[in-house]
Formats: structure tokens, sequence, C-alpha cells
């Protein structure tokens, strides 16, 4: 969706979008903790349904974490997961719940929102956060996953970060 009204606003700060991941730090971990539950109910069922033998392990959690199959595929499981919801939220309306109340948009220079696709590039290229350092050396305030996606981070007005500007997941 192009939204012609968000491409002429500042792009955000490393300490402005640092108090946004810090919001949606604790929603990541949520949704880890989600995930982790689900997945583990899931390979439960498995077990005990008999498609997944316990070898000899002492009870389900050993047999989940000392298997390097099974504890890879619960880790990529889980990491799906949180990726997800950031890049559902971004290339659903470019805010995360923390970025709304901080004001932040990602979106591309033109004001239209992220792809599915892009996002979930711009997840990848975010290295966990660590791609946001790159804007204390650099002037233009663009990250890692920002120059890597073609996208920017901006700070909306107040009346531009109302809900009725907001298609939201």
């Amino acid at each position: 969706m192009l939204n012609s009204d968000h491409a002429n606003f500042p792009r955000a700060s490393f300490f402005r979008r640092l108090g946004a991941m810090t919001y949606d730090s604790m929603l990541a971990v949520a949704v880890y903790m989600f995930a982790g539950a689900a997945g583990f109910a899931v390979f439960l069922g498995l077990q005990s349904s008999g498609l997944i033998a316990m070898n000899g392990h002492e009870d389900v959690s050993d047999l989940l974490n000392n298997t390097p199959v099974y504890h890879g595929l619960y880790q990529l499981w889980i990491a799906i997961c949180v990726g997800g919801f950031y890049a559902v939220f971004w290339s659903r309306g470019g805010q995360t719940l923390g970025m709304r109340a901080w004001r932040l948009k990602v979106q591309h220079p033109n004001g239209q929102d992220l792809s599915f696709i892009t996002a979930c590039a711009r997840v990848v290229w975010s290295l966990l956060g660590i791609g946001n350092l790159w804007i204390i050396i650099n002037d233009d305030k663009l990250a890692l996953q920002d120059m890597m996606t073609r996208s920017e981070v901006v700070v909306l007005s107040v009346e531009a970060n109302q809900m009725r500007n907001w298609r939201g997941a």
C-alpha cells in the first residue's frame, strides 16, 4: 500500500530505534515462549502417539534437547515464529507495537509498505538487531537492513501515527 503522506518524514535515530526494540523484545520473548510451548506440545504428541521413539532417553525433554535433529527443528520453528512476528507486522502497516509506541514506521522511501518477502529479508539482514549499529557510523541514518532491503525507518508525526493510517496485523 502506498502512503505518499509518509514519504517525507525524517529517518529515525539509533536511540529511538533502540527504544522501540526494547518494547518489541518483550513481545518477542512472549512469541518465543508461546512458540516453544506449542512446539513442545506437538513433539510430546508425536512421542505419545508412538511416531517418535524414546531411544533410551529418560524423558521427552531429554529426547528433544539431546537429539540434534529434533533440537535443530525445534529451534528453527521458534526462530521462524519470532521472525514471522516482525515480518507480518512490518508488511502489514509497517509498525510493530514497539514501533507504534515510539511513532516509527518501516517503509520504502516513497512511503510504500514492505512486501512480506522484503520484510522477511529485513528480518534476516537485521542480524538480531545488530544491523542497527550501522546507524552510529552512517550519516544518513540507515541501518544494514535498511540498505539491503531499500527501506527506511521514519519518525511519524502524532497525527500520522493514529490508527486510521495503520492497517495493522
